[in-house]
């Protein structure tokens, strides 16, 4: 049956919910089931409703058993228009964004063409081959939340406009610093600007984003505002700012250097001494402070936490590192949402990238009342987003990345390194490609045609993921996987520990199925912590053979002779735990800090990094150690292993190209040769090329999955 008008109004409550019931099931595109009762039936009529030019029909076609060609009318509504002209004519990756919409089914959409009439569609659909007329409905669907999403974009960028106007008006409310802050310390011109810019915004009730490229000292420019805020009696409530745990001591140190009249509290601890802070802080009524400084971890830890800051007044909410924030349908950016803020400002090195989904939920952030009311039509469009190359995604996704941007434009305020630091020192990009050492290489070798053997047998799903990461471990280091120990090793290295009181475990056959999957350094290390297996630890020769460490043989000593200091990351903490083995092998004097490094201890290596000169090298992992620290005590950032997402490098290197850098910095990437870390590197680079527009999807599975087709010989159009 087609969808027909009707002038029945709903006089009944249960007529009313049963036909809410059935939009949620057409919203959700849920199949619907079928039904005989007469209630059912007179919901059905109910849904029928007219249309008009500024609604959408609830759907477009209920089939029933009873149905004919007779039955199927060409006539169209205008929703069914516009169904039936979008299937006739979109191309597949347009198809694809309906929800439900395999690659097989709209090949199916495709393959009908061209459709005659509506009854021609409802026949093909019903005929053809994996496919039905359930589509017409969730394209219904698409087509209205697209519609939503047009509009509320077009509301947004008239916003925009009227919202830039404004901020040039009154672009220069300070043309000094603040006096309350410390008087010996300058902020430098572009912080003043930054400064004036919050202000700004904060003047037009208005949140906003600051993406200053990493290094021009965002954390100061938000102490100052909140100095300013302060000295000019603009605020009475408390601001809180949310950051990673390895940046927690450094805005401490920030707010307590710059304006040591705010009143500072960090909420950080064991759980006893949290409590103890928020019965402290619920009693004053939370006026005994400024500012707040806390972890993300900590804001959505427990229901108390997260009750404390859904209710806590306060007048700004500082997001540290806010690319955290690039997705709304994640619980912990429900619970950040949460946050009972009158204002919001996000702090963020990179910049925006080409990707709907992470605009949408920022600018969800930036303008929230704008996004509040259609918030599940936004979530029911990204269900189901493109994760296309910046290239290929469908042309409505394109369009509305340049509103986005464009909508983002006044809220957005970011400057690069090179454009306000004249005398900030050089930076020294060089790409240093390592050799496989000669049994590294065996192993390699081996390992490829393994896999490629392994994928022409599997008909079906590939794990294509653990394989990969093998061909990555094993590029880096031959003791990340298990080569040196045997399985008869394995068997009394298990008889042994099952016998040591000191080992958790006392069944030697768990203890061995464990032993099967670690690699050789893994066992090594037991081989260290255990006496009665030390006859099984590995020789030092065993850690000297790879390319990479060649190549540190060749660098380090050169890089110590000429007085640098290194600071060396990895995005492993297993190949941290080699390297470090390495370190000592070569007598080199180090630190170390990596995301199992204890928030407590995290600020005194740093300080004793930066203040001993005899520490020669500090190593990191890319993530714990490439975000809000500074380290420009060192002049040489070595990246071990490069990152498919270019900023999460770039993150690393400015640890020590900053504010505060005295001498050039050389950063070193180190390439394993004729190995997958090449087309990793290529493609991360290839992502950078676009930083001057806005980088594109970071879909690192997709990546991973193209990337491995490509090494073991695969076209990329075929199944793995």
């Amino acid at each position: 049956n087609s969808a027909h008008t009707s002038k029945n109004k709903r006089t009944n409550s249960s007529d009313s919910s049963t036909a809410e019931s059935e939009e949620n099931e057409i919203s959700t595109g849920h199949k619907r089931k079928a039904h005989t009762t007469c209630s059912s039936r007179k919901s059905k009529r109910v849904k029928r409703n007219a249309f008009d030019n500024e609604h959408w029909s609830d759907f477009v076609y209920a089939s029933s058993e009873d149905d004919s060609d007779a039955d199927i009318s060409d006539y169209m509504s205008e929703s069914q228009k516009k169904v039936f002209e979008f299937l006739n004519t979109a191309p597949v990756t347009e198809l694809l964004l309906i929800q439900t919409c395999t690659e097989k089914k709209a090949a199916a959409i495709i393959d009908g063409r061209p459709y005659e009439g509506w009854r021609d569609l409802i026949n093909k659909l019903n005929n053809g081959k994996g496919i039905n007329t359930h589509i017409l409905n969730h394209t219904l669907d698409s087509l209205k939340t697209r519609s939503i999403v047009s509009k509320l974009m077009n509301k947004c960028l008239d916003l925009a406009i009227s919202t830039e106007n404004a901020i040039a008006a009154g672009s220069s409310i300070l043309e000094e610093q603040p006096s309350i802050l410390t008087q010996s310390l300058k902020l430098m011109p572009y912080q003043l600007v930054g400064l004036n810019w919050l202000a700004v915004m904060h003047s037009q009730q208005l949140n906003g984003i600051l993406a200053d490229e990493m290094g021009l000292g965002k954390t100061i420019q938000v102490v100052a505002f909140f100095g300013y805020l302060k000295q000019n009696g603009l605020t009475s409530r408390p601001h809180l700012v949310v950051a990673p745990t390895t940046t927690l001591d450094n805005w401490a140190i920030e707010f307590t250097r710059w304006c040591p009249d705010l009143r500072l509290a960090i909420y950080h601890g064991s759980p006893e001494e949290r409590r103890e802070l928020r019965v402290r802080w619920f009693k004053d009524k939370f006026s005994t402070m400024d500012v707040i400084i806390t972890t993300y971890k900590m804001v959505a830890n427990s229901p108390e936490e997260r009750k404390m800051f859904k209710i806590m007044p306060l007048e700004y909410v500082i997001f540290d590192e806010a690319h955290m924030l690039k997705n709304m349908n994640t619980q912990r950016y429900f619970y950040l949402f949460n946050i009972n803020a009158q204002h919001r400002i996000l702090l963020t090195g990179t910049p925006l990238q080409n990707n709907l989904l992470e605009l949408m939920s920022l600018l969800n952030f930036v303008m929230p009342g704008m996004f509040a009311a259609n918030i599940q039509y936004i979530k029911a469009f990204f269900s189901k987003n493109s994760k296309l190359p910046v290239n290929k995604l469908p042309d409505f996704e394109k369009e509305q990345i340049e509103r986005a941007k464009r909508i983002m434009k006044p809220f957005f305020l970011r400057r690069l390194k090179a454009d306000v630091l004249n005398n900030l020192p050089t930076k020294t990009n060089s790409v240093i490609r390592c050799p496989l050492h000669d049994e590294q290489k065996s192993k390699y070798d081996k390992l490829m045609e393994e896999l490629t053997a392994l994928s022409d047998m599997k008909d079906g799903e590939y794990n294509y993921m653990a394989s990969f990461m093998q061909l990555r471990k094993l590029a880096n280091h031959p003791l990340a996987l298990r080569y040196h120990y045997k399985n008869r090793d394995l068997r009394e290295i298990a008889q042994r520990l099952a016998n040591d009181y000191n080992y958790k475990q006392t069944n030697k056959d768990y203890i061995y199925e464990d032993l099967q999957f670690m690699s050789d350094h893994e066992i090594h290390h037991l081989a260290v912590e255990y006496k009665c297996i030390s006859r099984f630890k590995l020789n030092d020769s065993a850690f000297l053979k790879s390319g990479k460490f060649g190549k540190l043989d060749e660098l380090l000593p050169k890089l110590k002779e000429e007085g640098h200091r290194v600071v060396m990351f990895s995005q492993f903490i297993f190949i941290l735990d080699i390297i470090e083995v390495y370190m000592r092998i070569r007598g080199h004097n180090f630190l170390r800090l990596d995301g199992t490094t204890k928030s407590l201890d995290r600020q005194e290596l740093i300080d004793n990094y930066n203040e001993d000169n005899n520490i020669f090298v500090f190593l990191l992992s890319t993530r714990a150690g490439g975000v809000g620290i500074n380290l420009t005590s060192a002049d040489t950032v070595i990246i071990h292993d490069v990152d498919f997402n270019p900023y999460n490098d770039k993150q690393a290197e400015d640890r020590c190209h900053r504010l505060g850098q005295t001498r050039p910095v050389n950063i070193i990437r180190l390439i394993s040769e004729g190995t997958v870390e090449e087309a990793i590197y290529a493609k991360a680079k290839s992502k950078l090329e676009l930083e001057q527009e806005i980088i594109g999807n970071d879909d690192d599975d997709t990546d991973v999955e193209l990337l491995l087709k490509e090494a073991l010989g695969i076209k990329t159009d075929q199944k793995l």
